[in-house]
């Protein structure tokens, strides 16, 4: 696996982490990469 850096709005940033300290993900990086794995197979590309 690569690693990238990824700016985000502070909102952002927050509503993250409160996903990740109510257990949905078990880190920052677990979140993200959910989410894009997601927009990826919602657009047919993975």
């Amino acid at each position: 696996m690569r690693v990238i850096a990824v700016r985000l709005p502070e909102k952002m940033l927050k509503a993250l982490d409160q996903l990740v300290q109510k257990g949905i993900y078990s880190s920052r990086s677990d979140a993200i990469r959910a989410m894009v794995r997601k927009e990826l197979k919602n657009r047919g590309l993975y």
